[in-house]
């Protein structure tokens, strides 16, 4: 349990340093991902704009401690003592005595003018970040919930300010539906006057953050993004494992290889003084949506941008909003400005079919179009073009020029994830956010992906029915856990059951997923592949192969009927 006493035990310690180095690197890693992928979205350069990330993110933690600790209006050993790590992460100084109390008094007094949707800001108005959403809230409800706890059981003061804490998350960060909009989306794009507030708070949090050292600590922050920065440089054996560790995607992952032996047999023909053969590299994805043609096509930068084939190997977003223009003589330095963007990486045009609208004559889609084709060719050794959407759209847009054809001759289809799949990337996300599951609930999943992915429509949102399904699931647990006086630490991170609901079933379908219901798993033995049906319980636990005996964990299972 939770410390009683005045002093923090040492499994609560770690746990509250952990989610403070998390809350940071989920800020800082989401400002270098906005600067190196998506500048057009920010109107500030990236260096400025993930020290702005990291700003905010001072900000949200110290937000958090000083609400939950005012709600009592006391100020315990054991809040004194997360003061101290708090501060520390902080400043990177311990700060003891007067000197902590002083700290916190100024704190405390800087903190109430900051307004929580200006420190969560990014996550909302930037389409890239809303799939960190999940891990956003994690990081508050669990920091809010140890600064709460600290004493022990939970205060009903306490428990009323984290219910409001939790609140303010709901309303401000809107749930992601399955047509969102795509991260090109100008309506999306963060405006100066957004910019402008949350430096305005970043001032602020560092007005209460302000020590004599400040300079170093401000040096060190700069140190970390830069370390970020070289972390996230191409790195060929890293963009493979990446692909690799993509959940499904089996024909997805044999194409890439394919194409990435063939280009390094190209280059060792080079390097032995042989000709070698030209091949275009522009693409097409066909797919529904939330089948990793994103994830793909940023990967395939990587590689490409790691094999010294692209220069940089940056991936850059549009779609028809972003290459057509609604009046004469403005489609061409429209397309050819989005174009340059991409340069010496990849150009992915989601929805790509809408370029050309077929029910009418589209004289500006088709200019696009004649563009796309001429720059696609003129700078085939500077770009690579993926064209994205769904199949039989995407067939209908490359009949409509022979060019297209002709130049996007290579077509990858991506299939939609099996109910499998889908449970093992709510999985993955769990293991991302340090999440458990509990008893029956990996049943549960099973079955409500599978339920899912039988009434499915083209429109189904695979992974993004995941992440959403995921998310709901934070949000329930948050709201069991409210009232437990008595929390432990495991709590915090455990999913049970009931945590798990599926909104877009019919109503009236019940999900037995108990031992004593019909439904078995069918788990298959890695050692020698033999299959046995196990109960929903044996799911995520240690199991033996009645052929081989083999143990294993058995982690996920097919749904089979027991009969």
């Amino acid at each position: 349990m939770l410390a009683m006493s005045s002093r923090l035990n040492s499994e609560t310690l770690s746990l509250l340093r952990s989610t403070l180095e998390e809350c940071r690197q989920l800020y800082i890693s989401s400002g270098q991902l906005c600067a190196q992928q998506y500048p057009q979205l920010i109107s500030q350069s990236g260096d400025d704009f993930v020290q702005l990330m990291d700003d905010l993110h001072r900000a949200l933690v110290l937000k958090i401690y000083i609400t939950v600790c005012e709600a009592d209006r006391e100020w315990s050993a054991a809040e004194r003592e997360m003061a101290e790590v708090l501060f520390e992460h902080l400043w990177h100084q311990r700060l003891k005595g007067e000197k902590l109390v002083a700290a916190a008094r100024k704190a405390a007094k800087e903190s109430d003018k900051l307004q929580w949707y200006s420190i969560i800001r990014p996550f909302d108005r930037l389409v890239p970040l809303r799939d960190r959403i999940g891990a956003l809230e994690t990081v508050v409800m669990r920091l809010a919930n140890l600064i709460g706890r600290a004493d022990g059981a939970l205060g009903e003061e306490e428990a009323s300010v984290i219910r409001s804490i939790r609140n303010e998350l709901q309303h401000h960060l809107r749930p992601v539906p399955i047509d969102e909009p795509t991260q090109h989306n100008e309506s999306h794009v963060m405006s100066g006057q957004a910019i402008a507030t949350m430096k305005e708070d970043a001032g602020e949090v560092r007005a209460a953050t302000q020590l004599n050292s400040q300079p170093s600590t401000q040096r060190k922050a700069k140190s970390i993004s830069g370390h970020i920065a070289a972390e996230m440089r191409p790195n060929l054996d890293d963009a493979l494992k990446e692909l690799n560790d993509l959940i499904g995607l089996a024909s997805i992952k044999y194409e890439v290889r394919t194409l990435v032996n063939y280009l390094r047999l190209q280059q060792r023909r080079g390097e032995a003084g042989l000709s070698d053969t030209e091949v275009s590299l522009h693409m097409v994805f066909t797919g529904n949506p939330g089948t990793g043609k994103t994830s793909v096509a940023r990967i395939l930068g990587k590689i490409l941008g790691a094999m010294g084939i692209l220069q940089k190997g940056q991936l850059v977003e549009t779609d028809r909003s972003g290459l057509v223009a609604g009046y004469m003589g403005q489609t061409g330095p429209k397309a050819n400005a989005k174009i340059d963007e991409a340069l010496d990486g990849v150009l992915f045009i989601d929805e790509a079919y809408g370029l050309v609208e077929h029910e009418s004559e589209d004289a500006f889609g088709n200019e696009a179009v004649q563009i796309l084709l001429k720059r696609a060719e003129d700078d085939r050794r500077r770009l690579v073009v993926i064209m994205a959407g769904y199949p039989d759209e995407m067939e209908k847009l490359l009949k409509t020029n022979p060019g297209l054809i002709s130049r996007f001759n290579r077509v990858l289809a991506f299939e939609d994830y099996s109910p499998l799949e889908l449970a093992q990337i709510f999985g993955s996300l769990c293991a991302k956010n340090r999440y458990k599951l509990a008893n029956g609930t990996r049943a549960k999943l099973l079955l409500g992906f599978t339920e899912l992915h039988e009434r499915r429509d083209r429109y189904f949102g695979n992974g993004r029915v995941v992440r959403n399904v995921f998310e709901q699931a934070i949000r329930r647990m948050a709201n069991r856990i409210a009232d437990i006086r008595a929390l432990s630490v495991e709590q915090l991170t455990l999913f049970e059951a009931d945590d798990i609901e599926f909104k877009d079933l019919p109503r009236g379908i019940k999900l037995e997923y108990g031992d004593e219901g019909p439904w078995r798993f069918r788990i298959i033995c890695p050692a020698c592949e033999h299959a046995s049906k196990s109960r929903g319980s044996y799911l995520g636990k240690k199991v033996r192969c009645p052929k081989c005996g083999y143990d294993f964990l058995s982690e996920w299972g097919e749904p089979v009927e027991s009969a």
